[in-house]
């Protein structure tokens, strides 16, 4: 199979890299790609993956068999139904169903007609209703967010109702403001391949969004640790509560497509989990948690899935945890530096030696030879170990020998799990 990938973020990377272990794979490009995909497949650097007509014709010229859509732009203008329009296969939801993720009010109203558990919310179109309400709730826990697909899932949780109010201004240029009820609890990411007769779970991972444990700053994620020690209690209840449901809905109401939805999830002291977000693509970072723990080909996944047979594919895991570490550009997330040069960025350091970290490249081009920030999340550091706290020490421990001068990140990834 010849595959172009459309994306050019660390998870876009970590499924270059989960392509070039197949033995199905005759072909693999990227479109852009980054500064490390390069390394795994040909880079299409001059295709814009959210143009339908561009992505055809790279189509054309390479003899794609199908094309992976992994980011967000191109489910929006509608690349899907102009590929399969003209033969050519893909994975990623459609525009009809994008929405999901594109339309925060949609899928709140989706999740309350299927009764599906989802933190009370309220939508708000300016910013006089909304300091007023907030001024009612002194003092109360909320989240905010924008109503509209946001890079990197970039939200604040706080019960600073000043911080609201001024990060509300920063998300109504966009559009309507999304304001939650703040649930406390263990943050989960569950990732579903379907198609059209049911769905296949990938690895459940936990996420870290905020910019430190104490830190309200609006982030996006920050580092991620799989598979998450849940017990089968809690996961009947996710199944039974909000996957089943889910997809019945997503039947009912003509929204299923092949591709992926991952459910951000939050889990309760309490054991009950609450549904926070769909996505209708991979989560970052997430995805380079979950990814390297997965033997099963993927191609043979996405040819069951072709042939609406995913769940009868039997996901084959290693006995492994990782723990990923995001090192992000200063300023991130509202305003990263960009055009920084990275040094020191070898193929070796790219490479990943026998049972050591994995290093997924995110917002970094090449340009003269050089490595160079284009963007907030640059690289992503998975450890492997036999433990939570065997893959988190081998992730930093990589992190502190190497170094990265103007980049920053967490130090606490996987720590709750083994301290």
């Amino acid at each position: 199979m010849r595959v172009l990938l459309l994306g050019s973020g660390a998870k876009d990377h970590a499924v270059a890299w989960w392509f070039s272990r197949s033995c199905y794979l005759s072909g693999l490009f990227a479109a852009p790609g980054n500064f490390a995909t390069g390394r795994l497949c040909t880079n299409l650097p001059d295709v814009d993956p959210a143009d339908p007509e561009a992505v055809y014709q790279a189509c054309r010229e390479h003899d794609i068999d199908y094309v992976f859509i992994g980011t967000e732009a191109p489910l929006f203008t509608g690349v899907v139904k102009y590929l399969n329009d003209r033969g050519i296969r893909t994975f990623g939801a459609p525009e009809g169903s994008v929405k999901l993720e594109g339309d925060r009010s949609f899928s709140r109203a989706f999740t309350r007609r299927h009764n599906i558990p989802i933190p009370h919310s309220s939508l708000f179109g300016d910013i006089e209703g909304l300091t007023k309400y907030l001024e009612r709730h002194s003092g109360e826990h909320f989240t905010i967010k924008s109503n509209y697909v946001t890079p990197s899932r970039i939200m604040l949780s706080s019960s600073d109702t000043g911080a609201l109010v001024d990060y509300s201004k920063i998300l109504f240029r966009k559009g309507p403001v999304l304001l939650e009820e703040f649930i406390s609890g263990t943050p989960a990411s569950c990732s579903l391949l379907l198609d059209r007769n049911g769905y296949l779970m990938l690895p459940i991972t936990s996420d870290y969004t905020r910019k430190a444990s104490d830190d309200d700053t609006p982030t996006g994620g920050m580092g991620a640790l799989c598979p998450l020690p849940i017990i089968d209690e809690i996961k009947e209840k996710v199944v039974e509560r909000i996957i089943n449901p889910t997809l019945y809905g997503m039947q009912v109401e003509q929204l299923a497509y092949k591709g992926i939805l991952t459910l951000s999830l939050m889990i309760t002291p309490d054991k009950e989990p609450y549904l926070v977000d769909y996505h209708v693509r991979f989560n970052d970072p997430a995805a380079q948690a979950m990814i390297p723990i997965i033997n099963t080909d993927l191609i043979s996944i996405l040819w069951a899935m072709e042939k609406d047979e995913v769940s009868s594919v039997e996901l084959s895991t290693t006995d492994e945890s990782t723990v990923a570490v995001v090192l992000a550009s200063e300023g991130y997330p509202l305003h990263p530096q960009t055009g920084r040069e990275i040094e020191g960025i070898t193929p070796m350091f790219l490479e990943p030696l026998s049972n050591g970290p994995i290093v997924f490249c995110g917002a970094i081009q090449e340009k003269d030879g050089k490595a160079i920030t284009t963007g907030g999340r640059n690289f992503t550091v998975v450890g492997k170990g036999e433990s939570i706290g065997e893959a988190n020490r081998n992730a930093y421990d990589l992190i502190k020998r190497k170094r990265f001068p103007g980049l920053w990140y967490r130090d606490d990834i996987g720590n709750a799990y083994f301290s």
